[in-house]
C-alpha cells in the first residue's frame, strides 16, 4: 500500500492480538477504514494497538480508533497502545471525552406539525372520495339512462319491495315526527305573535316555513337516517359475503341489480312522503293553534287558503325527488366502499348517514337561492 491511504493489519498471537494501523486517517477514509475495523476478530486477552506508522489524523479518524478501543475493552479484553504521537494522543483523548453515547429516541412532532399533517391527510382523503364518489355518480347514470332506453330490464319488482321498505314502513315515524313538530312550530309563533296581537298570522308562519322548507327538509333527513343508512349497510354485507363479486362473475352489472331500484324507489316515495309529512305538520299546528289560540278548525283553513299560494306547495315537492336520489346514491357508494370486515360496515353506514344529510342541507340552501332569484 502507499503511504498515502490508511490501512490496518492484525495478526494472532499466544497472548492475544496484535492490530497495526497506519497511513492517513482522515474522514476521506472513513468508509474504507470502517469496514477493515470491523473485519478485527473478538478474541480474548490483550489486545496491542501499534499506532507508530500513523501518518496524519483528524477527528473522523481519532473517533474510529477510539470506538475501537472502546469495543474491544468492552468485550473484556485489555488494550495497549503503543507508539502514539502526542498530538495524535492529545486529539483521541479529546475526542474520548467528548463521546456522550444516547439513545435514538422517536422523532418528536410539534403541534403545527400534527396538525398540518392531519390537514394534508384529510385533504387527501376528501379528494379521494371526491372522485371515486363522481366516477360512481356517473355509472349509476350511465345505467339509469340504458335502463330506460330498454325498459324491460327495469327491475320492478325489487324496486315495488324497496318503496314498501322505504316509504310505507316508514309512514308512522314520519307522521309521529311532522305532528310533534307542527305543534312546537306552531306553539313557538303563538307566543311570538300573541304579544303583537297578530294571532292569526300563525297560519302563515306555519304553511309557509313548513310547506316550502321544513316538510321536505325533516322528511329527507328521517329518510336519511333511516333508509340510507339501510342501503349502506345492506350493500356493505354483500361486498363483504362477495355476493357482488358473484353478480359480476354471473354477468349481472351490481348497479342495475342493487342501486338503480333503491335509487328509482326513494325518487318515488319521498314526494309521497313529503306530501304526508306537510299534512301532518299542518294538522299538529292547526290543534295547536285551535288549543293555544283559540283559531277555530275552520278558520284555520280559510286562512290557509287565502295566505299560502299553491306554488309553496309545489316548491316543497320539486325538492323531494333530488334530495331522494342524492340519499340514495351516497348510501349504495358508502355501501359499495365496504371492504376488510363488519367494522367497516359500521363506518360507511355512519359516514353515508352524515353525508346524506349534509347534501341534502346544502341542496336545499341552493334551492332557496334559485327559486327567491327566480322569484318563485
Amino acid at each position: 500500500m502507499t503511504n498515502t491511504l490508511a490501512w490496518v493489519r492484525w495478526r494472532r498471537l499466544e497472548w492475544g492480538l496484535s492490530v497495526a494501523m497506519g497511513g492517513v486517517w482522515r474522514i476521506s477514509q472513513a468508509a474504507a477504514l470502517h469496514h477493515k475495523l470491523r473485519e478485527i476478530p473478538s478474541v480474548g486477552g490483550v489486545i496491542a494497538l501499534d499506532l507508530s506508522e500513523l501518518q496524519s489524523l483528524d477527528t473522523t479518524g481519532a473517533l474510529l480508533i477510539d470506538r475501537t478501543v472502546r469495543e474491544f475493552r468492552g468485550t473484556g479484553c485489555e488494550v495497549r497502545m503503543a507508539g502514539v504521537q502526542p498530538e495524535h494522543a492529545s486529539l483521541i483523548e479529546t475526542v474520548g471525552q467528548a463521546f456522550r453515547p444516547c439513545e435514538m429516541g422517536p422523532p418528536v412532532e410539534g403541534a403545527i406539525t400534527r396538525l398540518l399533517a392531519h390537514m394534508g391527510r384529510a385533504t387527501l382523503e376528501t379528494l379521494e372520495t371526491v372522485t371515486t364518489s363522481v366516477a360512481f355518480f356517473g355509472r349509476a347514470s350511465t345505467v339509469a339512462i340504458r335502463t330506460f332506453m330498454h325498459p324491460k330490464r327495469l327491475r320492478l319488482g325489487a324496486t315495488v319491495r324497496h318503496m314498501e321498505s322505504a316509504g310505507v314502513d316508514a309512514l308512522p315515524i314520519v307522521c309521529l315526527m311532522s305532528f310533534l313538530i307542527g305543534i312546537v312550530l306552531a306553539y313557538q309563533g303563538a307566543l311570538q305573535l300573541g304579544k303583537f296581537g297578530a294571532d292569526i298570522f300563525v297560519v302563515d308562519l306555519l304553511a309557509f316555513s313548513i310547506l316550502r322548507e321544513l316538510g321536505v327538509l325533516l322528511t329527507s333527513i328521517m329518510v336519511a337516517g333511516r333508509s340510507g343508512s339501510a342501503f349502506a349497510a345492506q350493500i356493505g354485507s354483500m361486498r363483504l359475503h362477495e355476493e357482488v363479486d358473484a353478480m359480476r362473475v354471473l354477468g349481472m352489472d351490481p348497479i342495475e341489480v342493487l342501486v338503480l331500484p333503491r335509487t328509482m324507489a326513494l325518487v318515488l316515495t319521498l314526494p309521497l312522503l313529503t306530501f304526508v309529512s306537510d299534512v301532518m305538520a299542518l294538522l299538529g299546528g292547526g290543534l295547536m293553534a285551535w288549543v293555544s289560540l283559540d283559531i277555530a278548525p275552520a278558520l284555520f283553513i280559510e286562512r290557509l287558503q287565502v295566505a299560502v299560494p299553491t306554488s309553496a306547495i309545489w316548491v316543497g315537492l320539486a325538492k323531494a325527488p333530488v334530495f331522494a336520489a342524492m340519499i340514495a346514491l351516497v348510501g349504495c357508494y358508502e355501501g359499495d366502499q365496504v371492504a376488510g370486515s363488519a367494522e367497516s360496515v359500521g363506518h360507511h353506514t355512519t359516514r353515508a348517514v352524515v353525508e346524506s344529510i349534509f347534501l341534502v342541507i346544502v341542496a336545499d340552501a341552493m334551492f332557496s337561492i334559485v327559486f327567491g332569484i327566480l322569484d318563485i
